[in-house]
């Protein structure tokens, strides 16, 4: 049934809600933005990690992760969370992509980078999210900023120089200010860096007598403008406004040079590319809040407005040489990618005397994104011209109802969301893509006391995972004559149902998992027999499954601080395109360890590994990573940290699968291993604010 209609009216009677019942209220009511922001804000710890069934919070503001110079390496070192080595992609352990929040406000990873570490107060990881998180993710990453009430200025100065395998500078600006009612944020960061990356891929297509092998390294020479402002003003007690804008600029220059040795059948080829690069990556984004405390039904609603626009191009100049002859131009690739979204959101929150909670709320949001790319072909002085279209409406609504009864807490809820989308070719009179469909998400979580330091939790939920929208773009990348990397703009999303127990003791907890997915993304390959080309995209497989069982456990004994965690995986991923190979369990393990030594120093031994990974498909090696800091306060307004990351140098991955009769065995080098010094200089003080910039955008994490 299409709900498309109904949700909208829905949307529309709560927005009338809100311009009613605010028209009915003239007292000014007591307090409650500092309540509300007792929710978000968490207090100081002792420990900078502490766990709650299995939900791990990080004190980032007062341990040595305040020197690492940007938010994503920052979260890289947290237990569960892997960040890919091209930065564009984040992941938890068992639980997929998460959503990100800032400041229980929805955000992605352009808001991310925009985001500065001294700006972030605590990160807490979220295992099981309520129906209020978006139906989106399986887990929650989410991030207190830090935050005052007394009129004051503070502003932060740091300098990072990073040496990896190239030279890496960070340097930032921070800056808080608040007077009265009005409260004001700033921020600014200049990096000026020099990634360095290496892949190689080795397959055979045995029907084609084919056996082809690459290699490629790629050095980007890349200059990164971030910056960002916010503005609060506080009405009264309970009623405010806001206004919050924040951007990155990028631009890269890279090389890429790329080996190649081609058979096929009798034909060899040993080929030479080398393509000039010049990339640009603009992210602005930009929100319009409002919140007010109706008195007379004792309800908090919140209203607003977002808009996010990117602009990605791609210009490529293609060089050949075959067989150690001379460079030859071979292409010159042109590719724009923009998207435009807006959305509007509406929240209401209802709390009771009974220890009861209700909400309910909406969104709207549309997306409309423009790939186009141009090719020029050298050898036979043709241009190939192709302009795709997207756009997606999204409509969804979600109430839930949490509290306790006797000693059970619990909390039950729901999402419907309602998607349309339409892909259309300029040139094609009737669209690639015309789909209208809706998804109810249920999610209960009930947690049953034994004693004051034990309990049982159970959990279902069913989620969602929708690609990003550049994922649905036609770009492509040339990696050589015979290879490319492309988009797919037929992917669709992914369905997950998952059930979970959950026992505490004290800080410690063990957790039991089932997971099952319909229409997974993983990598594919496809072969075109008359281009004799290789391609290399994301498909949705047919499905997959995993059980997890998770042990946290830290600890603490006189100046040594220790959290761990052991997750056991047993992953099985199945598509009638490919050849099964093996499902077996492995292991996840992760150790933070702190000593706090006299004189303000502070020593940090981080590390994790992952051992063999088969799931089925995929065969991945093992990896154990080791990183170490130290830290030393000066006066309170100086903070100078020397940090050695991946110290062992193992930043090698290793991928086998075999899929539509391709074999393929791929070999990825990551520039992680890492010296860098870290300077902070910080004058004035806030100690806590009242600023509240709520992100509305449900999607935001899928424009990249």
């Amino acid at each position: 049934m299409n709900v498309y209609l109904p949700l909208k009216l829905f949307i529309m009677l709560l927005f009338f809600f809100l311009s009613f019942t605010a028209k009915a209220q003239n007292e000014t009511p007591k307090d409650s933005i500092s309540n509300q922001l007792n929710e978000v804000v968490i207090s100081q710890n002792k420990k900078i990690f502490t766990n709650t069934n299995g939900n791990i919070k990080v004190d980032v503001a007062n341990s040595i992760y305040n020197s690492i110079p940007n938010t994503l390496d920052l979260l890289s070192k947290l237990p569960m969370v892997q960040v890919s080595s091209d930065k564009e992609k984040i992941t938890v352990i068992g639980k997929g992509n998460p959503l990100i929040y800032i400041d229980n406000q929805k955000a992605g990873l352009n808001d991310l980078n925009a985001l500065t570490v001294a700006d972030i107060k605590t990160i807490e990881i979220i295992q099981n999210p309520s129906a209020k998180y978006e139906a989106e993710g399986r887990s929650v990453i989410l991030i207190t900023r830090k935050f005052s009430k007394k009129d004051s200025f503070k502003t932060e100065i740091s300098e990072v120089a990073s040496f990896k395998k190239n030279y890496n500078n960070y340097l930032g600006f921070n800056s808080n200010f608040k007077k009265n009612k009005l409260e004001l944020k700033a921020n600014f960061n200049y990096n000026r860096l020099d990634p360095w990356e290496s892949h190689s891929i080795d397959y055979q297509i045995p029907t084609a007598e084919i056996v082809s092998k690459y290699d490629v390294t790629a050095d980007t020479k890349r200059k990164q403008f971030i910056f960002g402002g916010g503005l609060l003003y506080k009405i009264n007690d309970d009623d405010y406004f806001s206004i919050s804008i924040n951007s990155k600029l990028q631009s890269d220059t890279f090389p890429i040079n790329t080996i190649t040795d081609n058979t096929n059948k009798n034909v060899e080829n040993n080929v030479v590319t080398f393509t000039d690069n010049d990339s640009k990556k603009n992210f602005v984004n930009s929100f319009l809040n409002y919140q007010k405390k109706i008195k007379s039904i004792d309800a908090q609603i919140f209203t607003g407005l977002q808009y996010s626009n990117f602009d990605q191009g791609l210009w490529t100049e293609v060089n050949d040489n075959f067989n150690n002859t001379k460079f030859e131009l071979t292409q010159i690739r042109d590719q724009k990618f923009q998207i435009n979204y807006f959305s509007g959101r509406i929240d209401i929150e209802k709390k009771f005397k009974s220890e009861m909670k209700f909400e309910i709320g909406g969104l709207y949001s549309s997306a409309n994104s423009k790939s186009d790319v141009a090719i020029f072909y050298n050898a036979t002085n043709q241009n190939e011209l192709s302009f795709y279209d997207f756009k997606e409406e999204n409509l969804s609504g979600y109430t839930q109802l949490s509290g306790k009864i006797k000693k059970v807490d619990f909390s039950l809820g729901f999402r419907i969301e309602n998607s349309n989308v339409i892909g259309k070719f300029k040139t094609d009179a009737l669209p690639l893509l015309d789909k209208n469909y809706t998804n109810f998400f249920p999610k209960a979580q009930f947690t049953f006391p034994i004693n004051s330091t034990k309990s049982i939790s159970v959990n279902y939920a069913k989620s969602i995972s929708r690609p990003n929208y550049s994922s649905l773009s036609q770009g492509s990348t040339y990696i050589n004559p015979y290879f490319l990397y492309a988009r797919n703009i037929n992917l669709g999303p992914t369905i997950i149902n998952e059930i979970s127990a959950n026992f505490q003791y004290h800080d410690k907890s063990v957790k039991l998992s089932f997971t099952q997915s319909n229409n997974p993304i993983h990598n594919s390959f496809s072969f075109d027999d008359q281009k004799n080309i290789m391609t290399f995209k994301d498909i949705n497989f047919d499905k997959s499954s995993a059980f997890s069982l998770d042990f946290t456990l830290p600890f603490t004994y006189k100046f040594w601080t220790t959290t761990n965690s052991l997750i056991f995986v047993l992953e099985k991923i199945e598509d009638d395109s490919a050849v099964f190979l093996a499902s077996k369990p492995y292991l996840y393990y992760y150790s933070n360890n702190e000593f706090k030594l006299p004189k303000e120093y502070s020593i940090t031994l981080n590390f994790w590994g992952l051992t063999k990974q088969n799931t089925g498909i995929f065969e991945t090696n093992s990896r154990f990573v080791i990183d170490m800091a130290v830290s030393k306060m000066f006066s309170k307004k100086w903070n100078c940290t020397l940090s050695c990351n991946n110290i062992f140098k193992n930043n090698i991955e290793t991928e086998k699968f075999t899929i539509n009769n391709i074999n393929s065995k791929a070999r990825y080098q990551v520039d992680n291993h890492e010296i860098s010094i870290s300077i902070k200089y910080s004058f004035g003080k806030i100690k806590e604010t009242e600023f509240k910039q709520k992100n509305i955008d449900e999607n935001e994490n899928r424009i990249r």
